[in-house]
């Protein structure tokens, strides 16, 4: 309690709002190196995803005389909808399972949004907010312009910590995380199809004769070397691409916690790191006291997370914090 003397200190929990005419810079968005390296780890996929669609097309182009670069061209445009605000919600609804705020939840949550992309000088009506229902404390930012944010976050997080978990959240947007994780994934999608059939091809490979068995591993082999010819080599990267790229997006949660921190979210956003950290204290406790205590993650699952542990988290935004003393 402050005294006659003393001014109040304000709540960080709670955000002051600001008034007026917002300051929007010039450059609303960019690509930092962990978006640049997701997009180059992707490139192997991509290159054999174009080889399948071309090979699909010529088929097109011999059977129902559909033009060979038709289909082609088609796929190689369509990631364009991601940036298409119409097949955007249809992608947050369909998809990402994610629904529009009730007017009170608009109320509670569009005043948070406007002060975080304020801080930030963004244009926050370019963004379209979306609720998940969860009762996790979460949010998610995703393709050109959807964020999201769990319905048990806007009951419960303060003003203050609810804008760090979006500024984190407009950190991926404003530098390109969120749309190049898309992106790639859905360029990404017909070689992983390709993989799904040739491994469950190869799971019935006991039921063919030898002669099919024969010519099923020479058609395996004779496709992987065309394919290994065709992206030179780059077609085994994938082996090593999961723990590549599950080490660039952890790398790129902690730049978008830089992000909060330099809007100013740094304290509010390990407050809801720390309660993120007592929940998970508190299931391993219940689970121990239950006799069925839980397993410690394997090196495999550590190596293939997408985020980093909140130890490592709370570590950097307290060197955040103390470097912007």
């Amino acid at each position: 309690m402050s005294t006659p003397h003393e001014p109040e200190r304000p709540d960080p929990d709670e955000l002051a709002f600001r008034k007026g005419r917002i300051h929007i810079t010039a450059r609303q968005r960019h690509v930092d190196a962990f978006t640049l390296g997701r997009l180059l780890l992707h490139l192997p996929q991509v290159l054999i995803s174009a080889t399948l669609i071309f090979a699909l097309s010529y088929v097109l182009d011999t059977l129902i005389h559909i033009p060979w670069w038709l289909p082609l061209s088609c796929w190689g445009l369509s990631g364009a909808l991601f940036f298409h605000h119409p097949s955007e919600r249809a992608v947050a609804r369909w998809f990402f399972g994610l629904r529009h705020p009730t007017p009170e939840e608009h109320q509670r949550l569009s005043p948070v949004w406007r002060e975080v992309t304020a801080r930030a000088g963004v244009n926050g009506d370019a963004y379209q907010l979306w609720i998940e229902d969860s009762d996790d404390i979460n949010a998610m930012a995703a393709a050109g312009h959807i964020v999201g944010v769990t319905s048990y976050s806007l009951r419960t997080l303060p003003s203050g910590q609810l804008g760090g978990v979006l500024a984190h959240e407009l950190g991926h947007h404003t530098r390109g995380h969120a749309w190049a994780s898309l992106l790639t994934y859905w360029y990404a999608l017909p070689a992983r199809l390709a993989w799904w059939l040739l491994r469950l091809l190869a799971s019935r490979a006991d039921r063919l004769s030898t002669m099919a068995r024969a010519v099923l591993v020479a058609l395996l082999c004779a496709t992987l070397l065309a394919a290994a010819t065709a992206t030179y080599g780059l077609v085994f990267l994938p082996l090593a691409t999961p723990y590549l790229l599950a080490a660039v997006a952890r790398r790129a949660e902690l730049r978008a916690d830089r992000h909060a921190a330099a809007l100013g979210f740094a304290q509010q956003l390990m407050t809801v790191l720390r309660k993120e950290h007592d929940s998970q204290e508190s299931e391993r406790a219940t689970a121990a006291a239950l006799g069925s205590p839980l397993q410690a993650p394997s090196l495999a699952t550590r190596l293939l997370a997408s985020h980093p542990d909140l130890h490592t988290r709370l570590y950097h935004l307290q060197a955040t914090l103390h470097a912007h003393r």
